[in-house]
């Protein structure tokens, strides 16, 4: 008898186990490379890119009256011959980029 409740303590053990580290990673953000790489997909769909770059430590950025958490980076593409840099914003908690703007 004592060995079956050893086994099914063990057994319990690793069932609220797995159903606790499913629930930490489905609220896990967005790591910075993971967010980088969503916004180079977002501007490959309008051309190729030659760079880019992103801040590991996110932000506060504030669009169109709403507060995000935020990875502020950037990327570079040939237009016309020339080289333009766009910077962007990407929210932590969801990866969507939340804003961009075309730089020098």
């Amino acid at each position: 008898m004592r060995l079956r409740q050893v086994v099914l303590a063990t057994g319990i053990g690793l069932i609220i186990g797995y159903l606790a580290k499913q629930q930490v990673t489905h609220y896990q953000k967005v790591t910075p490379e993971k967010a980088l790489k969503q916004a180079k997909d977002t501007f490959k769909k309008n051309g190729p890119i030659s760079g880019s770059w992103i801040y590991m430590k996110p932000e506060e950025v504030e669009k169109n009256g709403l507060l995000y958490n935020a990875y502020r980076g950037g990327v570079t593409r040939n237009v016309d011959g020339q080289n333009k840099q766009y910077e962007f914003y990407v929210d932590v908690d969801t990866g969507a980029v939340v804003g961009s703007v075309q730089t020098a």
